[in-house]
């Protein structure tokens, strides 16, 4: 029985991986959280690993705090970087399955069409700056990985955009969103399931792929697709990012082209409404 390494047991993707596992018995899961993989910590990380012998990696774990990793960057790199780095070793060295989770933010945002795998990167913050560390060292010491890149995350489970705009939503008579961002969310119980998918197919092929719902959204339409769902009365005002300043800056277009991961792996991936939908369920 294969052996499934899910790092980041605790987060959104981890956590719809957990709830989609049991459909799948014939893997023998492990759901690691911060203390059974010690991402930030490079000598105990490889006796982790060597102690779980996973025949299948899913690393889901990151530092994802984007405005604190303005200064915090360490810490960021040695998770999303030196981590990655080892990961990559120990599975190509031990013939272990890798699929890695990466980042729209490896962009600058300056694109006016959907980025394929093929564009160049160019990461306007800390955070995008170490996941595109991680992606390069991942496919230096394991060319035969896989990485996926994903943007907008949200899930049931853990903080995100979708949960904190029904909190607002009850608790405000009005808020203002970002309109000039441009991208789409990802449902992490469709990654997770897509993932999956992947692992499952007849043939691994190795390499970079996009995955994002579908659709070509701002934050504040985004917003506005939450309201009616929710069927809040709260009033959602758009506002330029330039009136939200955060510590980092985030891209203002990334809406990943999803056309490779659909043909090779022969996906279908959800418009970003339909998922958005089973937050509501």
């Amino acid at each position: 029985m294969k052996k499934i390494l899910v790092t980041g047991a605790n987060g959104q993707l981890g956590s719809e991986l957990a709830v989609l596992s049991s459909n799948y018995d014939q893997y023998q899961w492990f759901f690691a959280d911060r203390t059974q993989i010690t991402l930030n910590d490079l000598d105990v990380l490889e006796t982790q690993l060597d102690q779980i012998q996973p025949d299948v990696i899913f690393n889901c774990g990151a530092y994802t705090a984007v405005d604190k990793a303005e200064n915090e960057k360490e810490q960021a790199f040695a998770i999303n970087h030196l981590a990655v780095e080892l990961i990559s070793k120990y599975s190509q060295d031990n013939n272990v399955k890798l699929i890695h989770i990466s980042t729209d933010y490896v962009f600058d945002g300056t694109s006016s069409i959907a980025l394929n795998e093929d564009k160049e990167t160019n990461p306007v913050n800390v955070y995008g700056a170490s996941k595109r560390a991680g992606e390069i060292a991942c496919l230096k010491e394991n060319p035969n990985s896989i990485i996926i890149r994903t943007s907008w995350v949200y899930s049931k489970f853990g903080n995100n955009f979708v949960k904190t705009m029904q909190r607002l939503m009850q608790e405000r008579e009005a808020i203002n969103v970002v309109h000039d961002q441009i991208g789409s969310p990802t449902y992490a119980a469709d990654l997770a399931q897509a993932m999956i998918a992947i692992l499952e197919f007849p043939e691994w092929i190795p390499g970079i792929y996009n995955y994002s719902n579908e659709g070509e959204i701002s934050w504040y339409e985004f917003a506005l697709s939450i309201k009616e769902l929710g069927g809040y009365s709260c009033n959602v005002g758009g506002i330029p990012s330039a009136s939200y300043p955060t510590p980092a800056k985030r891209p203002e277009f990334s809406l990943l082209d999803k056309k490779k991961i659909k043909a090779t792996y022969n996906l279908e991936i959800p418009n970003y409404k339909e998922s958005l939908k089973k937050m509501f369920v």
